[in-house]
């Protein structure tokens, strides 16, 4: 498999420093927290998005995703204005070259069959333009639709290959859904998978991969070889976690010593 890791871990890191740390880690990708925060969002001009193109190029990095902060399914949403930053997105991962854009949900202010038709809805009426930029929409297993199951009650209406879900394993367990479960109904529409760990539902403080209860051996041991894996520390909503640039090599052995016992065990 292939590792990847978010800058949200790294909180406003310049990008030849994320890359340094990609580099020295063994990492082949960096999913990049698409925020006026961080050194890349879609606010930057094309002098500055040719730049990172070219550090990544040099570096011999994946950019695997703009990671965006769209709610495809909340009520109260400007449509023109959601639509909008949903495009920015998508011509921003098409500018850099990345595979995916990710959104979340965001429905939790409406009944769960409205949300899902809305999301169905905004995520269709993107699709098109997905595909000609050669990006796929990821809806991230999260808030309003935290489970597998969630996620593929909006993802199925769309019924477009540019659209699809990226299994977020923490919001799947904290929703009670065995991996099992969450993996059959993510199947047909996988981008990839965020892996974390916690101590416990009630402190999701981010650990170290392998210090928490996350069954991420369980998750791991369901997806196919050629998949990326990305590990999301949210040290940015955790200022006193653990720094993460010294715990990337740790965590990446980890996941492949746990792939390694799956397909050998």
């Amino acid at each position: 498999m292939k590792f990847a890791f978010s800058t949200l871990g790294v909180p406003g890191l310049p990008i030849p420093d994320v890359l340094a740390l990609a580099d020295r880690t063994g990492y082949q990708g960096v999913e990049l927290r698409a925020h006026p925060e961080e050194p890349v969002h879609p606010g930057i001009g094309p002098r500055e998005r040719a730049a990172v193109i070219e550090e990544f190029q040099r570096a011999g990095i994946e950019i695997l995703t703009v990671a965006g902060y769209v709610r495809v399914a909340k009520a109260d949403a400007d449509e023109e204005r959601l639509r909008q930053e949903l495009d920015e997105l998508l011509w921003l991962a098409r500018d850099l070259g990345a595979s995916f854009v990710r959104v979340f949900p965001g429905g939790g202010d409406r009944p769960a069959a409205e949300a899902d038709a809305t999301a169905a809805r905004r995520l269709g009426a993107a699709a098109e333009l997905a595909a000609d930029f050669g990006v796929r929409i990821l809806l991230e297993t999260h808030d309003s639709h935290r489970t597998g199951t969630d996620a593929a009650r909006a993802l199925g209406p769309v019924g477009h290959k540019h659209v699809g879900a990226l299994w977020d394993v923490m919001h799947t367990w904290l929703g009670g859904e065995a991996p099992a479960t969450t993996h059959a109904a993510l199947a047909p529409y996988l981008g990839y998978v965020q892996v974390k760990d916690i101590a416990s539902a009630e402190d999701t403080t981010p650990l170290a991969l392998g210090a928490g209860v996350l069954p991420l051996g369980e998750c791991l041991a369901l997806l196919d070889d050629d998949s990326w894996v990305c590990w999301e520390y949210e040290k940015r909503w955790y200022p006193q976690a653990e720094e993460l640039p010294g715990l990337l090599a740790a965590g990446r052995e980890h996941l492949e010593g746990l792939i390694a016992a799956s397909r050998h065990g």
